[in-house]
């Protein structure tokens, strides 16, 4: 490795501004990722920067940081396909009385649902739903076109991490479990952002720990030795079902949910990844 890659254990963060920017930086701040040889946002999750091998150092790049807190971000890149994991945490699956499950309980979610950091999540009239609540995952990105891939080759295929705010209408759910996809698919019911953190390296999930936040109120917590199925599992698992492409994404499943009315604020922290927080509001 040349003097001007990244060291062993450093992280990037790829991201867009709200007008549509690609920028790449770190905890210090971001620059343009054209600065660092690449086009787009989308191009960058595919072999060129997942693992971080021509990627110069941040520090070396021609160009001048922005703070985080000085920009307005948009979704990382353009969503593919999104899976979501119920009852992936044992403490969750507990707490809601549900059976383990043998296997990913997967469900997928349209891309109208996406909505940018800040939100704002939109509720849906009270007569539809007046039973909302939202909950923090830990997404994972995919930066590869892969099909059947092995765990051990997860970090090849995946671009990084991502935080991630799902809603569920739980009213709806509740009348009928067959009401799943209707009750994760409002417009606006997952926030992704505000960047994508590589490296995807396996070494990082030790360290990673999910809350769910409403209103400065930790609602639940959990780290990820405590899911049923590890991120490198759910990747094999959904290789084997279908094709994975750059842009896809799988979110790994939630330590716990609050219930959020207009007017709140929900928080997803993913310690070493990032934090993402949205704004909800009902327009009855």
């Amino acid at each position: 490795m040349s003097d001007d890659q990244p060291h062993a254990g450093e992280t990037y963060r790829l991201a867009r501004t709200a007008e549509g920017r690609p920028l790449v930086g770190d905890e210090g701040g971001f620059v343009p990722l054209g600065a660092a040889g690449h086009d787009s946002t989308n191009a960058a999750l595919g072999s060129d920067l997942p693992a971080g091998d021509d990627l110069p150092a941040i520090d070396d790049l021609p160009a001048t940081r922005t703070p985080a807190d000085h920009l307005t971000f948009s979704t990382p890149f353009d969503p593919g396909k999104l899976w979501g994991i119920g009852l992936n945490y044992a403490d969750h699956a507990g707490d809601l009385d549900e059976e383990r499950p043998d296997e990913p309980a997967s469900f997928m979610k349209p891309a109208t649902t996406v909505t940018a950091p800040g939100g704002p999540i939109r509720l849906p009239p009270t007569e539809e739903s007046a039973r909302v609540t939202a909950e923090a995952e830990l997404g994972i990105v995919i930066g590869e076109t892969c099909k059947d891939v092995s765990e051990a080759d997860f970090a090849d295929v995946v671009a990084g991490f991502v935080p991630i705010i799902d809603m569920t209408a739980e009213d709806v759910l509740q009348r009928n479990p067959r009401f799943l996809t209707r009750a994760k698919s409002y417009d606006s019911f997952l926030v992704v952002g505000p960047w994508v953190s590589a490296p995807a390296t396996t070494d990082r999930l030790e360290e990673i720990e999910v809350r769910t936040v409403v209103n400065d109120e930790t609602i639940a917590e959990n780290t990820l030795d405590h899911m049923l199925f590890s991120p490198p599992e759910l990747v094999a698992f959904h290789s084997r079902v279908m094709t994975l492409e750059p842009g896809d994404v799988i979110s790994t499943g939630t330590p716990g949910a609050g219930v959020i009315e207009h007017g709140d604020t929900v928080r997803a922290e993913v310690d070493g990844v990032g934090t993402l927080e949205a704004d909800v509001v009902r327009e009855d």
